[in-house]
């Protein structure tokens, strides 16, 4: 997509929330940059008024944006105080974009995002009363406003699912499945679990192969082999998750099934304690350091 320069009009010059403003003088916030690019942004002397202000830029032409997606986003986030106008966070600091959940987002990203469609470049200007309010993050002050400029690169609804082939491994079995949002159904043996690790694409996507470093979109439920029992799901739990793969924050397990993988795959993996949460486990989930996991995952998207 062309480079394109945008103008956010301040002070009595902007336009009421979701809408543009016209004008042939005054002071100008421009944001420069191409769509997904990190965007260059240039702020005018001055602060903005103490209203929400949105501009649309780029409009998309793909999925609206609704309350319950998981809205992959390339973004850059910004103090607007008309002095230091500081960064406060950005997608591209992180080498990946970045999993916004719409409906559960500050008040003034929800009113800016909802219902945009997938591929549009938004621009919001968030007054403290529609951000963090009285409470902020450490770093930002109660009374700072916010300059987010949001690039919309996927939304993927809660009850995303793949259809997918049934299979087995090792004695697990997993039931195939379609796209309504129903987890497949995942069967653990009563016999004693194999040692070692072990994985299998059940069914294999036509997307695009999953690369160390991406971020990968996915609907998973994990069981504890000992006791038979699903201790996390995102199926019934909120939607789907977003995870970076190869850069150490996920179990080695997922790194070894999952890289390589087509999107649109669903995958069965056995998990012994050295490739999962180790001799610790994971008590907020009542995984011991000694359980055996069992694991079926749709690799829905990779970015």
């Amino acid at each position: 997509m062309r480079r394109r320069t945008v103008a956010l009009l301040l002070a009595a010059l902007l336009a009421p929330a979701g809408c543009t403003g016209e004008a042939a003088d005054g002071p100008e916030l421009k944001v420069d940059g191409a769509f997904g690019a990190r965007p260059t942004i240039v702020f005018p002397a001055g602060k903005p008024v103490d209203e929400l202000q949105v501009d649309e830029p780029a409009a998309g032409k793909g999925e609206r944006l609704r309350p319950g997606d998981v809205a992959i986003v390339q973004y850059t986030a910004r103090v607007w105080n008309g002095r230091d106008n500081r960064l406060v966070d950005s997608s591209f600091t992180r080498g990946t974009p970045a999993a916004f959940p719409v409906g559960r987002l500050l008040p003034g990203l929800e009113r800016a995002l909802q219902g945009r469609r997938v591929g549009s470049r938004v621009i919001a200007a968030i007054p403290p009363g529609d951000g963090f309010g009285a409470n902020p993050p450490r770093g930002i002050a109660p009374d700072e406003e916010l300059l987010y400029v949001v690039d919309i690169l996927g939304a993927h609804p809660k009850g995303v699912s793949i259809e997918a082939r049934g299979g087995s491994l090792a004695g697990v079995r997993v039931s195939g499945g379609a796209r309504n949002g129903s987890p497949p159904a995942l069967s653990v043996p009563a016999t004693a679990p194999p040692a070692r690790f072990a994985a299998k694409v059940l069914h294999r996507g036509k997307g695009r192969r999953t690369q160390a470093g991406q971020l990968v979109v996915a609907q998973y439920e994990g069981a504890i082999w000992g006791r038979r029992r699903v201790f996390d799901t995102t199926w019934t739990t909120g939607g789907p998750r977003a995870f970076k793969l190869g850069d150490g924050s996920l179990i080695k397990a997922w790194d070894r099934a999952l890289v390589g993988v087509p999107t649109g795959s669903r995958v069965v993996m056995i998990v012994p304690p050295s490739d999962g949460y180790g001799r610790s486990g994971n008590p907020a989930y009542g995984v011991k350091g000694s359980d055996t996991l069992v694991f079926v995952v749709d690799v829905v998207a990779a970015y």
